[in-house]
């Protein structure tokens, strides 16, 4: 057993780029389909829903293979 328990390195890497790439994509696309329907116009929370999700996802898939796939992988 290692020093962070039985963790799948491999597995945990794939599920935060994809958590990340879904993130992304619902800011992106969520942002542009909620302007088109509402002409133009969403509230202030909407906005920052969308922009926030867009950020994070980019974190996400920037970091999870750095964190999952090099770093932790070895520390063990």
């Amino acid at each position: 057993m290692g020093r962070y328990g039985d963790i799948d390195y491999p597995r945990m890497t794939k599920t935060g780029l994809g958590l990340g790439l879904a993130l992304f994509l619902f800011g992106a696309v969520g942002a542009k389909v909620a302007l088109a329907m509402n002409g133009g116009a969403l509230p202030g929370w909407e906005r920052t829903l969308f922009f926030d999700a867009e950020w994070l996802g980019i974190a996400l898939v920037l970091f999870s293979p750095i964190i999952f796939g090099i770093v932790l992988p070895l520390t063990e």
